[in-house]
């Protein structure tokens, strides 16, 4: 999204004759490296101080904390309960998160928790663009790390230019097996903390000292490891930039009133370096404006990304290029900000000479907003009101039924009783909608028989039986008989249901 052309009485220096703007890629034709898998210029990204590097440390330190110390966290929850306060249960088919338990049944809180994240980063992205994937994606959260760790190793940016350039040698090769021995270092922590959130993390741990883990661990240990290394280390903004479809489909979530870092070019153009002996009554009467072409934005960019030349789908919106223009505008002199969190309205009245506005509230944010309440809302109804009882009914259709030499038609259903408690639970089975309906259970005499069955079923835990139901022959009905097989625990009296149908000749 770029600023509309505006006429030449506006505040808009001109470009000084003869000068060109420098490719859309700033900075990659000065790049000496290149990538081993794809042809792209290298992207060595410098360092840089200010409140927006300030911030990304801050959401790294964050989000690494919260990434690698959840597992750890315990939760009581009753005797044979796993105490870990979030844990995908792979074994025991359950999923904890602290006070909650979702069942495979209720794999409808996925969902919702899916639309929940899909649309708050909508509503992010309407209010200042590219936010998530500038401090809050995993993919930025570990490159950034593992630049950090490239830059204490290797040096500064031209350092490490020079590096690459020079020829093997001994020191060389030390630096770059430092570098990439921290890197899966690293990779190996991140991969062994996912896998914690799948098993107890301290009996993993333990197993993981003693070298005693099965190889289905260790394998996803690798394939987590490998997958972060290549993917922070190696791929990086090639990602971003070629792999991610968020890229293209954020330019659908912003407008006009999106905060965006912006260039400035009524102000910074045309662009040139600040001679010594120049003043700045000279530079504007040469129709030179405040930008001095120092290509610092470009340089502290980890993408590689020249913000003057507009929006693009590179730029992940970290905002690393508004501390490098400001620390260049101190040293020179010049006002902050010609990089700034700005939107395209604020821009165009700037340069119309009207006041600046921040709308918030608009039909986007009302949307997304409102979508993101409904949704959560109904989680949450639904997770005060679920049952602790599931029925589920499975008739035998191998045969439809059996008449028997009395007369009377027998159907077979397996019957599945979810208990949700923490306790055992006695349950009442009968058949709703057949008159004078015999029940008997196959193979298990203390179930009773007659019209209603005294079913069991252990704590968080399903129990299935095998149900004959019989039907007198001055009761049948031919053809299909809807029915309804009734669960009444005989504790609390929470009633399941689960429709059928009862099949005669």
């Amino acid at each position: 999204m770029s600023l509309p052309q505006r006429d030449t009485t506006l505040p808009r220096r001109p470009a000084p004759a003869g000068k060109t703007s420098p490719p859309a890629q700033g900075g990659q034709h000065e790049e000496p490296g290149r990538h081993w898998f794809i042809d792209r210029p290298k992207v060595y990204a410098a360092d840089v101080k200010g409140r927006f590097r300030q911030l990304k440390w801050a959401a790294l330190v964050v989000l690494l904390a919260i990434y690698y110390v959840t597992p750890w966290i315990r939760w009581e929850r009753g005797p044979g309960i796993p105490d870990q306060a979030v844990l995908i249960d792979m074994v025991g088919r359950r999923a904890y998160f602290l006070w909650i338990e979702i069942w495979p049944q209720e794999v409808y809180y996925l969902t919702g928790l899916l639309i929940l994240g899909a649309f708050g980063i909508f509503f992010a992205t309407t209010l200042a663009g590219r936010i998530w994937c500038g401090y809050a994606c995993p993919q930025t959260v570990w490159t950034d790390l593992f630049m950090w760790v490239e830059r204490r190793i290797e040096g500064p940016r031209t350092t490490r230019i020079r590096l690459d350039k020079a020829p093997t040698s001994g020191a060389k090769l030390a630096r770059k097996a430092a570098k990439h021995a921290a890197w899966l270092a690293i990779s190996l922590l991140t991969g062994g903390a996912w896998v914690f959130y799948f098993n107890d993390a301290p009996t993993l741990m333990n197993d993981l000292l003693h070298g005693e883990i099965t190889s289905g661990v260790a394998t996803f240990i690798a394939l987590f490891s490998f997958t972060t290394y290549f993917f922070a280390g190696w791929a990086r903004e090639q990602i971003c930039i070629y792999v991610c479809p968020w890229r293209s489909f954020q330019s659908a979530m912003v407008d006009e009133d999106t905060f965006l870092v912006t260039y400035e070019d009524w102000r910074g153009e045309g662009r040139a370096p600040l001679r010594k002996s120049q003043g700045w009554d000279e530079r504007q009467a040469a129709g030179l404006g405040d930008c001095i072409d120092c290509k610092q934005c470009v340089h502290v960019c980890p993408t590689g990304t020249d913000i003057r030349e507009g929006q693009q789908i590179s730029c992940i919106g970290c905002g690393l290029c508004v501390d490098a223009c400001n620390d260049v505008m101190r040293q020179i002199g010049r006002p902050l900000d010609l990089v700034r969190f700005d939107t395209q309205s604020n821009q165009i009245a700037k340069i119309d000479g009207k006041p600046e506005r921040v709308k918030l509230v608009r039909p986007r944010t009302v949307i997304y907003s409102l979508i993101m309440l409904v949704v959560l809302c109904a989680m949450g109804i639904a997770l005060m009101l679920r049952p602790t009882l599931d029925v589920s009914v499975l008739r035998d259709r191998a045969p439809l039924f059996v008449s028997l030499s009395d007369g009377s038609v027998q159907n077979a259903y397996t019957i599945k009783l979810l208990n949700k408690t923490h306790a055992g639970r006695s349950y009442a089975v009968s058949i709703d909608g057949l008159r004078d309906a015999h029940l008997s259970v196959a193979g298990d005499e203390a179930a009773g028989s007659g019209g209603s069955l005294t079913l069991t079923a252990d704590a968080d835990s399903v129990a299935t039986y095998r149900v004959f139901v019989k039907v007198p022959a001055a009761a049948v009905k031919t053809g299909s008989t809807d029915v309804a097989v009734v669960a009444k625990d005989q504790a609390s009296g929470e009633v399941g249901r689960h429709a059928s149908v009862f099949m005669a000749p």
